[in-house]
């Protein structure tokens, strides 16, 4: 399953692979309920876990921002992977409108701590929070919760996660993978090494010719490769193609490319 090789279907930008996909509610400690989907694999258990957090919900972040849509159409059965995605408290997606309002991070410590409820009440095993701009900031703020594995930021801007978050972090322990985008629009590969410098167990991992929103099918099986590389050490290499059954992403319930 993960030998590349010259037969079966290429993995595009659209292309959708087998898996248990279901939508889901998360409900909040301040009586809300926010609306999900959760993607496992078609045909066996997850051997672990990804609670994906959006980017900016004013700036057109939400569930489907598109790395999050790839990682849950490939990696439940590329990687043995159960994906969360879920929309913040009053974003909007194809999947509905998550109750209440945004907060700019504040509130939202609700939601991170739904998230991490769903994946004990569903006994999701071996949960890694992903957090993608914005969503970093809640993963930072938020999210050193004792039954996680660790943490993966993507593009974090650290506007709002302080010095005192990271050195949370830093006692945390947890591991914390952070990717940058050597043309971040607000956070650059040296900068955010000497930000993190303050937590000892980061990984700063500059990308070479990425920008903030991961553009271009490159762009994303790098974010993936490195995902998975951390969550399961060892782990080949994903593959680009699939000799299986696939969908294209046209067949499925509309999703306009955001964030």
């Amino acid at each position: 399953m993960n030998e590349d090789t010259a037969t079966g279907h290429q993995i595009r930008s659209m292309t959708v692979l087998p898996a248990r996909r279901e939508d889901v509610d998360l409900h909040t400690a301040d009586g809300l309920t926010l609306v999900g989907e959760l993607a496992l694999p078609a045909d066996r258990d997850p051997v672990a876990t990804l609670l994906t957090f959006h980017p900016l919900p004013t700036h057109g972040g939400y569930m489907d921002s598109h790395v999050y849509r790839k990682a849950a159409w490939r990696l439940p059965e590329l990687a043995d992977l159960a994906v969360l995605r879920f929309n913040t408290r009053g974003t909007s997606s194809s999947r509905g409108t998550s109750e209440g309002s945004f907060d700019g991070g504040g509130a939202e410590q609700y939601d991170v701590a739904a998230a991490l409820e769903l994946a004990e009440f569903r006994e999701l095993p071996r949960p890694w929070l992903v957090g993608w701009s914005f969503g970093t900031e809640l993963v930072l703020k938020h999210g050193a919760d004792p039954s996680i594995e660790g943490a993966i930021l993507l593009s974090p801007p650290l506007h709002r996660a302080t010095d005192a978050d990271l050195d949370r972090w830093a006692e945390f322990g947890k591991p914390l993978v952070v990717l940058v985008p050597e043309h971040d629009d607000y956070l650059r590969p040296d900068e955010a090494r000497a930000r993190f410098a303050r937590v000892p167990q980061a990984e700063v991992i500059g990308v070479d010719g990425a920008k903030h929103l991961w553009v271009g099918e490159p762009a994303v099986r790098r974010v993936l490769d490195e995902i998975v590389q951390h969550v399961l050490p060892g782990h080949a290499p994903l593959p680009t193609r699939y000799a299986g059954e696939v969908e294209h992403a046209s067949d499925l319930p509309s999703a306009p490319t955001r964030g």
